[in-house]
């Protein structure tokens, strides 16, 4: 191919030495929004997993409870299925000791596996009854 001569030469040597556009010219913007995305998928990892929280962690509480006509009177250690809190704790062992005619009167305290063999001789019959 015969060189080229004259304005067309100058022309064509600035087409080939031009940049390319900076909108394709993505490697920059890769060197900084690289490292945020990375973040973004560790921070999502976190929050995934506080939300999933711990592998379920028994809850038990234990409580007082009465039964009228005669007066009968039991203390109970109870594994509870929703929240392990006291308040919870009070709605779900009133709903569940109804069904034999018991009323709760208390709840003494909402603790984990480490409470619950010290609680099992007090408990006698109503230990993990309900």
């Amino acid at each position: 191919m015969p060189p080229v001569t004259g304005n067309y030469g100058a022309v064509l040597s600035n087409i080939t030495r031009a940049k390319a556009p900076q909108l394709l010219n993505i490697r920059r913007h890769l060197a900084i929004v690289g490292p945020m995305i990375q973040t973004l998928k560790i921070l999502a990892l976190l929050g995934a997993i506080l939300l999933a929280g711990p592998a379920h962690a028994a809850c038990y509480a234990d409580y007082k409870a009465k039964r009228d006509n005669p007066l009968r009177l039991h203390y109970g250690v109870i594994q509870l299925s929703g929240q392990c809190s006291a308040r919870a704790a009070a709605n779900e062992i009133a709903r569940r000791i109804a069904g034999e005619g018991w009323t709760l009167l208390n709840v003494l305290s909402v603790f984990d596996d480490a409470g619950l063999q010290e609680r099992r001789q007090s408990a006698g019959s109503f230990y993990l009854r309900y």
